[in-house]
């Protein structure tokens, strides 16, 4: 399979499903070793989580964005049983996802890259009980409107900010839940079609999440990374990661930072790619895809008939 026009794209929180990767280790056994080797490494079933649930239990980010590497590994396990050493052109994960495009890159080995995205739920869940903040996705403004509006309803202390511009007109915002509910107020003002409050009480991609970059940071650091085989566009940066000190740089920022979702897909077209796989959970990100640019074409990669269609194109 030719993928010098393709890009592996690896799906983040918010993807998740009780019953992921379950069918796809039922009828492949590179998914199901991928899954046992996922029990072993954690020292617990995250099989059993993800395939049966409860569902509370897998919307807990410890057990969240450990489940979602693994379902996106055991799909791309699958996909190399078919295509040996078809590499895509690029890659790129939504948050959690960048952690599983690494792997993908082998940056990380899958244990280390699990133990990683563990660590990364644990440190995030600490971090928002700590100081319990709060997220809104805000429909039908620019981001340049909504980056003021943030500004506006920021104060010393109380920050909020743009946390995942994930296409045109549909960004979330994170921070303070004062300042968040000055800037739900500002945004609706400005025009808003929807401004509305996330059921979380983590506040990803802000200041709030510092204590949780820190001890993040710590988890990276004590790992060896390898070169990527290739390129990874980053999320703090929404441009190639293409050493290892570029990788780490991204990371330690990633918890803090936006995600610059937008820009990232936007460089992939101007480099030249076509086609967007979905490796993993679902179909948020062909879904965001559609709106920033609908010439593209969008695949996702998770369940057994994805492979039934994949290689009948």
């Amino acid at each position: 399979m030719n993928l010098d026009n393709t890009a592996f794209l690896f799906p983040g929180q918010g993807s998740q499903i009780v019953g992921m990767g379950r069918d796809l280790a039922n009828a492949f056994p590179e998914a199901r070793g991928i899954f046992a080797e996922a029990d072993d490494t954690l020292g617990f079933p995250i099989s059993r989580m993800a395939w049966d649930g409860p569902e509370s239990g897998l919307n807990d980010t410890i057990n969240t964005q450990p489940a979602l590497m693994v379902h996106s590994v055991a799909a791309l396990r699958v996909f190399q049983s078919y295509f040996k050493a078809s590499n895509p052109a690029f890659t790129a994960g939504h948050s959690m996802g960048e952690l599983s495009a690494l792997v993908a890159a082998n940056v990380l080995p899958f244990a280390d890259g699990l133990r990683l995205a563990r660590r990364r739920g644990e440190v995030m869940k600490m971090a928002g009980e700590m100081a319990p903040g709060g997220m809104a996705a805000i429909i039908g403004l620019e981001i340049s409107v909504l980056e003021r509006v943030c500004q506006d309803a920021s104060a010393p202390g109380e920050i909020v900010q743009v946390a995942n511009d994930n296409c045109p007109g549909q960004v979330v915002i994170s921070g303070a839940k004062s300042a968040l509910e000055r800037a739900l107020t500002s945004a609706k003002a400005a025009g808003a079609r929807r401004a509305v409050p996330l059921a979380v009480s983590i506040a990803a991609h802000s200041p709030l999440m510092l204590p949780a970059q820190q001890g993040f940071n710590r988890a990276v650091d004590s790992l060896p990374l390898s070169e990527p085989v290739f390129p990874i566009i980053g999320n703090v940066s929404a441009a190639p990661l293409a050493s290892i000190e570029d990788i780490r740089s991204d990371l330690s920022a990633q918890l803090t930072s936006p995600v610059r979702w937008t820009e990232t897909i936007q460089y992939l077209i101007s480099r030249g790619v076509t086609t967007f796989i979905e490796v993993g959970s679902g179909a948020v990100l062909t879904g965001l895809l559609k709106r920033i640019n609908p010439e593209v074409t969008g695949i996702t990669l998770g369940t057994p008939s994805n492979f039934d269609q994949l290689l009948e194109l």
